[in-house]
């Protein structure tokens, strides 16, 4: 977890302190995971509708 998480020493004092990091290196690699899992659904979604309009211009072009 210490290379993924951007971890370095534990500044937290003792074995409390140590059990927090712990808790804390776990929450944000799920988040990390989570924003992951929602940037690719944002993608997904977008590609679908990219899809589904038409892309024609909104002004006619003057003749």
């Amino acid at each position: 977890m210490k290379p993924d998480g951007h971890l370095g020493r534990c500044h937290l004092k003792g074995r409390d302190g140590d059990a927090a990091n712990v808790v804390l290196t776990a929450v944000g690699h799920n988040l990390r995971l989570v924003v992951a899992w929602l940037k690719l659904l944002l993608h997904l979604i977008l590609n679908a509708l990219m899809q589904l309009l038409p892309l024609t211009p909104a002004l006619k072009p003057a003749s």
